[in-house]
């Protein structure tokens, strides 16, 4: 009985890494955008950054727009891109393919 406890501890163990190793950091590039405008795919000819800070204020969220493939990805951190709104950014995080939500771990400036 021992033993198989044992056993099944390990497969358990085992599987979470396994798991933990398919989540691994990624980096996204693109633009950190407001969710509105990022559907319409632009800020219509506005400032970005002054835009993406008045639509988050107006109840949209944060998101990294790619414009390969018109891509929107959703940010779990929603202070982290406030100090990048309208600029094009790397995004390094963990995606969940099913919702398209990055999962922040750094934002850095493209130079």
């Amino acid at each position: 009985m021992r033993k198989l406890a044992l056993l099944f501890a390990l497969s358990v163990a085992l599987a979470g890494l396994s798991f933990a190793a398919q989540q691994s950091t990624t980096t996204y590039s693109g633009e950190i955008m407001d969710s509105r405008c990022a559907a319409m795919g632009g800020h219509s000819g506005k400032e970005a950054k002054e835009c993406t800070l008045a639509c988050v204020t107006g109840g949209a969220s944060f998101v990294l727009y790619s414009p390969i493939g018109q891509t929107v990805y959703q940010l779990d951190d929603q202070k982290k891109p406030a100090e990048f709104a309208g600029q094009k950014v790397k995004v390094l995080g963990t995606l969940n393919k099913t919702t398209k939500t990055i999962h922040v771990t750094e934002i850095q400036a493209e130079v």
